[in-house]
């Protein structure tokens, strides 16, 4: 393991959100791990019964939630403090955010059922990933974006302002803004 971090005196979680190799299993990182997941679940546990309990938790979890902003539970998160939502964003069902990087997510956007947001890389290298070693691009979803069911989007990814990505659909690379996008690896195929 010594070879990885070297005379690097960072601790893994800057490691990790500067999207350099760090160790997963961190025992630090498991501590944040775990409460965004019990935030999470107990977010999920409380949403019919009391909004606004859940809405303090979903606060709570995440990094920034901005007004009139809805998230259906479940809701699956590796933090939740590093993911921001803006204002008048619905968020359907089995929301998957995996936030070992920044997500951001704009004003009113339209994000569907069973929607994975995926910021962890793994190395290719059969050695370091043996090493439970990793990294983290960020993921940028602009205004205004509607995001159709199922559909994941990929490390690294920014999807333009105004701009629909087809359910189903694996977002590998930049969309810019203003397009349709759909497919495996999605495509833009016209013009909005």
């Amino acid at each position: 393991m010594e070879q990885y971090f070297a005379g690097d005196t960072r601790t893994m979680q800057e490691r990790m959100l500067a999207g350099d190799l760090y160790i997963a299993d961190d025992p630090n990182l498991a501590a944040d791990n775990i409460r965004g997941m019990e935030l999470a679940d107990r977010y999920g546990r409380t949403w019919l019964a009391g909004r606004g309990e859940a809405k303090q938790i979903l606060a709570d979890l995440l990094g920034s939630i901005g007004e009139d902003t809805e998230i259906r539970p479940p809701l699956y998160v590796d933090y939740g403090k590093y993911i921001r939502i803006g204002a008048r964003t619905f968020i359907n069902f089995n929301f998957t955010a995996l936030d070992v990087a920044a997500i951001t997510i704009g004003d009113d956007v339209q994000i569907g059922p069973n929607v994975q947001l995926l910021t962890p890389t793994h190395p290719v290298e059969p050695g370091p990933r043996r090493d439970k070693l990793e990294a983290a691009q960020p993921i940028t979803i602009g205004d205004n974006v509607w995001i159709g069911g199922g559909a994941m989007i990929l490390p690294g990814v920014s999807v333009g302002e105004n701009s629909v990505i087809g359910a189903g659909s694996v977002v590998t690379r930049n969309v810019p803004a203003n397009v349709v996008a759909v497919g495996n690896p999605a495509r833009v195929i016209r013009s909005l």
